[in-house]
């Protein structure tokens, strides 16, 4: 009797004893199988994986996957619409922490152990976890693009949580603290640090701000631009990156006199003038300004705290108003509530301390006077 004619693929039996398998793809090109079999049933049982895979559309071209990384990542940067500065940080995330790995590397020969092996070998080698955790977010990204595009079959980067950037708790300023800082600034940077620390506002925003969007009779301020520095050193001047980040913030009167001094004394002239420039009547540059920071801090005797930190004290003193979220929200510039939760889980925090101080004193006020009526001797 004759066998049973082969539906799908082929297996032919090598001079070594092995079995070799082919199989169409949907291109009608014929594929071998990446390796040879011990049995004629192991050849059967992968044809019969590879013809289930077409059935139900799950079949990926292999040689797809031959395509490396490095390069398909840069396309990604390149084709997903997004803003320069953030293209800017993800080529730099590409050429510091993913490149030295997977730059060469097939996208298909991408495995698991392979992507737990880079994360750890990057954070023993002293990277950032902060760092570490957005080089991972990218490329999980961007084999996720792959798996979309049906380059590859799953996604290797499965580690838990590992996209999760950690972030520490950091330290808030007191009022003095502040007062401290702007009295050891240099001057043209003493309002800089007042209207940090009290509207909230990022280093961006700041710098951005023009002489028209600041009215200090109705004590309001308007952010409409933002400055974004790149890796390269070139500044994007742009709109803040969500409608939520365009808003009106108001102006705490307590620092008016000090805002109507330094636009007298130290912005530039003409309703279009830049509030904050340099010596030099530039545009100030973050790494230039962090030593003029760290040197105030020196002599305020403040260590530890870093510029953006003011921003923490504005927001932790608006949520200590009791603001609602959405308040917050808006003073702070953020389209979700998440930001905003936080400052006043602080706030709840602090409350419950307060609560437990004022518990310990009506303790240690009822042991000094036991008597019934309360009262204290002799009154």
């Amino acid at each position: 009797m004759a066998a049973k004619k082969r539906s799908f693929g082929r297996v032919r039996k090598l001079p070594s004893g092995r079995y070799q398998a082919r199989y169409p793809g949907l291109d009608g090109i014929d594929r071998p199988a990446p390796h040879t079999f011990r049995t004629k049933r192991e050849a059967d049982v992968w044809l019969a994986e590879r013809q289930a895979e077409l059935r139900a559309g799950d079949w990926t071209d292999p040689d797809a996957a031959r395509v490396a990384f490095g390069s398909y990542a840069s396309t990604w940067i390149t084709e997903r619409g997004i803003s320069a500065s953030t293209a800017d940080l993800y080529r730099s995330l590409l050429r510091n922490h993913l490149a030295p790995t997977f730059e060469c590397v097939a996208l298909g020969d991408i495995t698991p152990a392979m992507v737990r092996a880079w994360r750890v070998a990057r954070l023993d080698a002293g990277a950032g976890a902060s760092s570490v955790a957005k080089s991972y977010a990218l490329l999980r990204a961007v084999l996720m693009t792959a798996v979309e595009d049906r380059l590859i079959r799953r996604n290797p980067c499965r580690v838990k949580r590992a996209s999760v950037a950690p972030t520490p708790e950091r330290p808030t300023a007191t009022v003095q603290e502040v007062y401290d800082l702007a009295g050891a600034i240099q001057p043209r940077y003493r309002a800089l640090v007042l209207l940090a620390a009290f509207t909230g506002l990022r280093w961006g925003e700041l710098i951005g701000l023009s002489r028209r969007d600041m009215d200090l009779d109705a004590g309001t301020l308007r952010v409409r631009r933002n400055v974004a520095e790149l890796h390269s050193g070139q500044r994007l001047v742009k709109e803040p990156k969500s409608a939520a980040g365009k808003r009106t913030v108001a102006i705490p009167a307590v620092i008016a006199k000090d805002l109507a001094t330094h636009l007298t004394v130290y912005a530039e002239s003409g309703p279009d003038g830049r509030v904050f420039i340099g010596a030099k009547k530039a545009t100030p540059r973050r790494n230039h300004f962090n030593k003029v920071w760290r040197k105030a801090c020196d002599q305020a005797g403040i260590k530890g705290l870093h510029f953006h930190d003011l921003r923490h004290t504005g927001n932790t003193l608006a949520a200590a108003t009791g603001a609602s979220t959405r308040e917050l929200m808006t003073r702070m510039g953020h389209s979700t509530a998440r930001a905003a939760l936080i400052y006043q889980h602080a706030t709840a925090e602090r409350e419950r301390l307060i609560g437990q101080a004022v518990s310990a004193v009506v303790e240690q006020a009822r042991k000094e006077d036991p008597k019934p009526n309360g009262h204290a001797a002799g009154t």
